[in-house]
């Protein structure tokens, strides 16, 4: 009995130590995998930091686009200036001179969603200090007094059909308004315009970049940058297209040569060359 019991003990311990032998194999098994992983974690991120480094070799050219076009919007803006006693009055008075105004607008079928107030004000008006004569002393800090009132409206008109904007700045001036502004004649849809001139100013680039990848003996991989610039809003060149004077009104219209609009885009593009 007392055999079988030592060999038993000895079993069992020798299960034991084998038992913690694999323990610490195991152990040491994890320390090298997490070494490992984190080897690679770090060859990764250094491999990802490489990748995303810019290239070296590369070549930037550059284009330019140009679209004309008519104009086809003619922007005005008219004011009046109304001085009275009080601010009410003087209100008055200028929203007569403006119903007149949007009254021939009107007649001229000018659309209401294209008439659109830019500003209104109203001032105080004060007095002035009394001028100094002989050799008397001037006392210059007299106390102003508030003599009166200026309202003073600017409208802002869109005239869509262009031909006649002759005829409504021969209307405003007959309505009596004190401040006339423009015509400014622009395109409607510019972005249609401005994409055309991108087009063609990246044609250019291209074009330009083969050559020169061709003259280098090179190969052109891929666009690495792009920026843009250019004329916008459109720049105004002029161009005889003066309206005739009307045959219906005693009073000459007024005559606007429209010109052309011209929008120019600048490109420049980099390529990664090989």
């Amino acid at each position: 009995m007392d055999e079988l019991k030592d060999i038993h003990d000895h079993s069992h311990h020798h299960g034991l130590l084998k038992s913690h032998l694999v323990m610490k194999l195991f152990a040491a098994f994890l320390v090298v995998a997490t070494i490992f992983v984190g080897a690679k974690a770090i060859n990764a991120i250094v491999n990802f930091d490489t990748l995303t480094q810019p290239p070296t070799n590369v070549i930037t050219v550059t284009g330019e686009g140009k679209v004309s076009a008519s104009p086809d919007i003619a922007t005005i803006s008219f004011g009046i200036s109304e001085d009275a006693d009080t601010s009410a009055h003087a209100q008055d008075a200028a929203a007569k001179k403006i119903n007149v105004a949007l009254a021939l607008l009107k007649d001229l079928k000018i659309n209401e969603k294209d008439i659109k107030t830019s500003s209104y004000n109203i001032s105080p008006r004060y007095s002035e200090p009394s001028p100094c004569y002989g050799a008397v002393p001037c006392v210059y800090n007299q106390e102003q007094k508030i003599i009166g009132f200026t309202v003073s409206e600017t409208v802002e008109v869109k005239v869509r059909k262009i031909d006649d904007t002759g005829k409504v700045l021969s209307a405003l001036g007959e309505a009596g308004v004190t401040n006339l502004y423009g015509p400014n004649f622009s395109v409607d849809d510019p972005d249609a315009l401005k994409a055309e001139a991108r087009k063609e100013a990246i044609e250019k680039a291209r074009a330009q970049a083969k050559g020169l990848a061709g003259d280098l003996g090179v190969r052109l991989v891929r666009v690495v940058n792009y920026s843009e610039g250019g004329g916008y809003p459109p720049m105004y060149y002029s161009k005889d297209m003066a309206m005739g004077a009307s045959s219906v009104s005693a009073r000459p219209e007024v005559s606007v040569p429209t010109g052309q609009n011209e929008i120019i885009v600048n490109v420049s593009v980099t390529y990664e060359i090989r």
